[in-house]
């Protein structure tokens, strides 16, 4: 059963599935999806485009699935996800995509806290936090399991690492690669993840395996291909050294030093 206060606004189109709630003063668009069990407090407006999962919380004034904040939008047809159990809290500011990619996603089980901002055409992964005004321009990709601190404005076609850490009140201007502690201005490689990937049960070699290919990449006086070439022929091929290998190959912006 669904529940809408009576001073909500919620076109007669828009579907939400059973046990969604909606709070006082809330405003639901048409060519909107809201999954089972849903709560959606007060002062909400989820607009046009959007496609929200199940058992989602979206707090007091978030802003969810506006147009993007682009002079290239012409008005196309486009969407903004957002995935499962995710929490969205107060003042959130959510943007739908452009034609490039015709969205903006956003994962199952992820935490954004209050005043985050996602522009047009950002992918952010599964299980990420958003610490209260972090701002992603547009374009951003985040990887799934990580963390962002407080504050942090991340520059456009930026990409952050599965499992990498940034730390509150810095920038980040370039890519962050995978399962990494960044922070510093300007920001930089300050060792691994550990407090996460022990977190998340990463057994003990391959944690010693990944200090090894960080070792080659920011320790070892090496440019960036001879790095790469260190890693292919001394370190085992595991999921999470070609993951890095993988990254380091894409990286448009270049990574972090």
């Amino acid at each position: 059963m669904v529940s809408i206060h009576p001073t909500a606004i919620v076109h007669p189109k828009a579907r939400l599935g059973d046990g969604v709630t909606v709070g006082p003063f809330s405003v639901i668009e048409e060519n909107v999806e809201i999954g089972e069990n849903t709560r959606i407090d007060s002062h909400v407006l989820i607009a046009n485009g959007a496609r929200i999962g199940k058992n989602c919380h979206l707090h007091h004034g978030a802003v969810i699935s506006t147009i993007p904040q682009d002079l290239k939008f012409a008005g196309e047809e486009t969407f903004l996800e957002i995935g499962d159990n995710t929490i969205v809290r107060e003042y959130c500011d959510l943007n739908r995509g452009t034609k490039e990619r015709g969205k903006s996603v956003i994962g199952a089980n992820c935490l954004l806290m209050a005043y985050v901002h996602v522009a047009h055409d950002c992918i952010v992964g599964n299980n990420v936090i958003l610490a209260n005004g972090v701002q992603l321009a547009g374009h951003v990709t985040i990887e799934d399991f990580v963390t962002i601190g407080g504050m942090v404005p991340v520059h456009q076609f930026c990409r952050i690492g599965k499992h990498a850490f940034v730390g509150g009140g810095f920038r980040v201007v370039q890519d962050v690669p995978p399962y990494i502690l960044a922070a510093g201005e300007p920001l930089a490689y300050k060792g691994l993840n550990i407090i996460g990937l022990r977190r998340r049960g990463f057994p003990q070699e391959t944690i010693a395996l990944l200090r090894k290919c960080y070792r080659f990449l920011y320790q070892a006086k090496l440019n960036t291909s001879q790095a790469v070439e260190k890693i292919r022929s001394e370190l085992e091929p595991t999921p999470e050294i070609q993951a890095i290998l993988e990254f380091i190959e894409k990286s448009e912006r270049g990574f972090i030093r």
